[in-house]
């Protein structure tokens, strides 16, 4: 049974690859795609349940590991800082606000529930997924600066997020009767030690590579699978001193990528490819193993909370982020919409579920699931519509969204590490 179940996974997922590209401008994207396939397999029992549970666990690690290391090595630090106002906003004002908005909102649908728990639900609920607005970031009638700063922001938010994640978790622990300086504690240790791990394996890996590539000790074919195992060895060495490998994950690539610059072409290849496998297989096991039990547990103030999140925390919290900026109100509705939960919503409520355990553990982890698959499909069906609507808007205006922005530095056209290309920078424009 389990055979046969997996069989249709997998020609499921071969349907979708050769019908991709036609897809892509659909409303049927690829996480309401897996999690409805999990979803139906978990209802016909084709699949053992307990063993996929295991899988799930697995599957969620590396794929968090992979994504974190990747979104940060393909992020310029420099030019972040020197030319793209929206996400700077959006990261540094726009995700604290909507964790405090968040926390308010919901307080008011969780009146019994202590701050600190409010606080982990709105920070569980604050990062989103590039993978379900693919067909917004992709969409050539979206003004590619819009188009980049939502790339950018999706990138870095869940590692910002994921910080305050896990202290907000760590402190729920108190609530339970748990030792409070113990969690204290053990929550700054893995928020501190991680990022250390993560440097000092993100900048000794790029070193060795840069070094190896110009001795010729390796070749192109060989720079993909070092650069995801420097993912594998922060995640690994930031727990044997303590840290958290998630974290330790994001700042080494975040390092690595700034230390080889615009040399890192495989990382993007590999993002396209084997990472959206990853990303694939992700999502059909929340929809087999955790929507069930999710929708099971979908309660009206749940339902409440989610919506609420959607319509009002994210899209409030990135108009106020962006005022001063000269930013039309369109884009900032446009890209307070388009922040849909996905992967780092999940796979993060999967990940502090041991450390909060008690009456909360199996509420927050329904919010958190339903949210990803109410957050797919709405998501999902509005993006080609909405962002036809508002590209023809911008044109019409003649908005300084459209105008062109400065390129992703690391966006090149040299095929390995070896053979850089660099291009020139032009100035980034707002309206």
């Amino acid at each position: 049974m389990i055979e046969a179940g997996l069989l249709w996974a997998f020609v499921a997922a071969f349907i979708f690859a050769m019908l991709a590209r036609r897809l892509a401008s659909s409303v049927l994207t690829a996480p309401i795609y897996f999690i409805a396939l999990g979803l139906l397999l978990a209802k016909v029992g084709w699949i053992e349940l307990e063993a996929a549970e295991q899988t799930l666990h697995l599957v969620a690690e590396a794929t968090l590991v992979v994504l974190l290391f990747l979104d940060a090595s393909q992020i310029d630090l420099r030019q972040l800082k020197k030319h793209h106002v929206w996400p700077q906003r959006m990261l540094m004002l726009g995700l604290p606000l909507s964790v405090l908005i968040g926390t308010f909102v919901a307080g008011l649908i969780l009146p019994d529930w202590p701050l600190v728990a409010l606080a982990l639900v709105a920070a569980i609920l604050a990062p989103t997924d590039a993978a379900l607005g693919q067909s917004v970031v992709t969409n050539e009638a979206v003004p590619q600066s819009v188009r980049r700063g939502l790339t950018v922001e999706s990138g870095l938010n869940d590692g910002m997020a994921l910080p305050l994640i896990l202290l907000f978790a760590s402190l729920v622990g108190e609530v339970d009767g748990r030792g409070t300086q113990d969690w204290i504690a053990f929550g700054f240790a893995q928020i501190l030690l991680g990022p250390l791990a993560g440097i000092i394996v993100g900048w000794v890996g790029a070193v060795i590579m840069l070094r190896a590539v110009r001795h010729k000790l390796t070749s192109a074919s060989f720079e993909g699978i070092a650069a995801l195992s420097l993912a594998a060895i922060a995640y690994l060495a930031a727990g044997e001193i303590g840290g958290n490998g998630f974290i330790s994950a994001f700042v080494a690539g975040l390092t690595f990528g700034n230390c080889v610059k615009g040399r890192c072409k495989f990382l993007f290849e590999f993002a396209e490819s084997e990472g959206q496998l990853f990303m694939w297989a992700a999502f059909f096991l929340v929809g087999l193993v955790l929507v069930p039990e999710a929708l099971e547990n979908l309660t009206w103030p749940i339902f409440g909370l989610i919506m609420l999140s959607l319509f009002l925390v994210r899209p409030l919290a990135i108009w106020l982020s962006l005022i001063g900026t000269k930013t039309a109100a369109s884009t900032k509705l446009f890209m307070g919409w388009f922040g849909p939960r996905g992967l780092a919503t999940a796979l993060f409520a999967l990940l502090i579920l041991p450390q909060i355990g008690g009456e909360y553990e199996e509420i927050i982890l329904a919010i958190a699931i339903n949210a990803v698959w109410i957050s797919a499909i709405l998501h999902g069906v509005s993006a080609t519509p909405l962002s036809k609507l508002y590209g023809n808007s911008v044109s019409n205006m003649g908005s300084c969204a459209e105008q062109e922005p400065v390129p992703m530095p690391f966006e090149t056209d040299s095929p390995t590490i070896s053979e850089p290309k660099t291009s020139d920078q032009t100035g980034e424009t707002h309206d």
